[in-house]
């Protein structure tokens, strides 16, 4: 019965968090085997509260890390983008005054069929 509530709870965490983690698996596991333990040496296992806070602070920082180089990665793009356009402002051989004309294509006839 403590092994189904164990797993209700990491499938509901999984269904409705934001981003997706093991962390709240691993850390229901770990209170499973915590409670193992319990049965067989009287150790006594860690509050759900306590695990549960534990677990958030592991996901905020993941998050605050995959931010951080989500952050660097976009810098990144933006610097080759200015780069790329300051070389073709620079560049006058493919600026030109005169609009670029397109062929038109012919149609061909066709007959129609009934």
């Amino acid at each position: 019965r403590y092994l189904a509530n164990k797993c209700s709870i990491a499938s509901r965490v999984d269904c409705f968090a934001d981003t997706t983690s093991d962390i709240f698996g691993l850390k229901l596991k770990e209170q499973v085997e915590e409670r193992l333990k319990f049965y067989e040496s009287g150790a006594r296992p860690r509050k759900n509260i306590d695990v549960m806070h534990l677990a958030q602070k592991q996901v905020a920082a993941m998050e605050d890390a995959e931010d951080a180089a989500v952050d660097e990665s976009e810098k990144k793009k933006e610097k080759k983008k200015k780069k790329k356009r300051k070389a073709e402002d620079d560049d006058p051989e493919k600026e030109s005054d005169e609009p670029v004309k397109k062929k038109k294509k012919k149609k061909k006839h066709r007959k129609g069929v009934i």
